[in-house]
């Protein structure tokens, strides 16, 4: 639109690929999908994101009928995720997919709206908030239970960096292999029951408080509807403290076969991390990017700090094997 001021081409480019990955992902999920409900949920929202392209193309004065390389790979990932995991896995992109572009649009909404591209994005949120995402919750709130998945994920990257560290520390205290993996194996079963016994005891208290709030507006008279809890005290123990001693595995595992020092184990843990925090922040609508060096300056002053322990250890009370 030639009426408009100039905007900065590089978020006019943005904002088109943008809207034209999320029109290629939902294509593809369509023709991949067997599930119903979702081919309905998509069919949708492949008609909103066919007017949100040609209304960034048309605003920008912007025609691009093709991704870029990156856009085309992390698209074949996830169709490829989709389909090994299936209906779930639809799902779950189609969750991240709309709370990446719900806090995109919002942030930026705040950083132009004193400009004439607010009204342009105030539009696009609106049919965020009104359309799509409340298109892509119904779905997913009776199919899947994100929280769950999220959980499995984040202990996962707990056993991964709290055990790392372990290793790290037993190696730099005891030198010997055979002394690390008892050690960091008993670390890691103990870290387990205890990640599992502190779920099981946050959502008992979580069901305490509903219960007493459910018996109190029954006292009342008032409106006693209240939403179940997705997940029962148990089985969140059991979910958490299982992830915990899988991810906890990772870093032992060099060491079970034969790694002598903590080299090995940090290089294993250090590049599951790097997975685990891009699944992580997908899921959760965070910059990649940011998440992932984040937990490798994480994993970096663990394994610092932990060697540097062990070492003091060893030279102090004379520790040897």
């Amino acid at each position: 639109m030639s009426s408009n001021p100039p905007h900065d081409p590089s978020l006019a480019r943005t904002l088109v690929l943008d809207e034209l990955f999320d029109l290629s992902l939902y294509r593809e999920l369509r023709r991949i999908s067997g599930d119903r409900d979702a081919q309905q949920t998509l069919d949708e929202l492949i008609a909103v994101e066919i007017q949100h392209l040609a209304f960034w193309q048309k605003f920008f004065n912007l025609t691009l009928e093709h991704l870029d390389p990156w856009r085309r790979i992390k698209l074949q990932i996830m169709i490829m995720a989709c389909r090994l995991f299936g209906t779930t896995a639809v799902h779950l992109v189609l969750e991240a997919i709309e709370v990446h572009g719900v806090r995109k649009y919002l942030a930026l909404w705040r950083e132009y709206q004193q400009q004439p591209l607010a009204a342009a994005l105030r539009g696009i949120l609106m049919d965020e908030f009104k359309h799509e995402d409340v298109l892509v919750t119904k779905l997913t709130e009776r199919k899947i239970n994100a929280e769950r998945i999220r959980n499995i994920f984040l202990g996962l990257n707990d056993g991964l960096v709290e055990i790392l560290g372990a290793v790290s520390g037993f190696f730099g205290a005891f030198g010997s292999a055979t002394m690390v993996l008892v050690a960091a194996s008993t670390t890691a079963v103990a870290g387990a029951l205890s990640m599992a016994a502190g779920a099981f005891l946050a959502l008992n208290s979580e069901k305490e408080v509903k219960t007493t709030e459910l018996a109190k507006k029954v006292f009342l008279g008032e409106d006693s509807e209240t939403a179940a809890m997705e997940e029962q005290p148990l089985v969140s123990a059991a979910v958490v403290g299982s992830a915990y001693l899988v991810g906890a595995t990772v870093p032992v595992l060099p060491v079970l076969i034969g790694a002598d020092d903590a080299f090995f184990s940090v290089v294993t843990a250090g590049l599951m991390v790097i997975v685990v925090s891009t699944i992580l922040s997908f899921l959760s609508g965070m910059d990649i990017t940011r998440r992932i060096l984040l937990n490798l300056a994480i994993i970096t002053v663990a394994v610092s700090v932990s060697y540097g322990i062990g070492v003091l250890a060893k030279s102090v009370w004379g520790i040897a094997v």
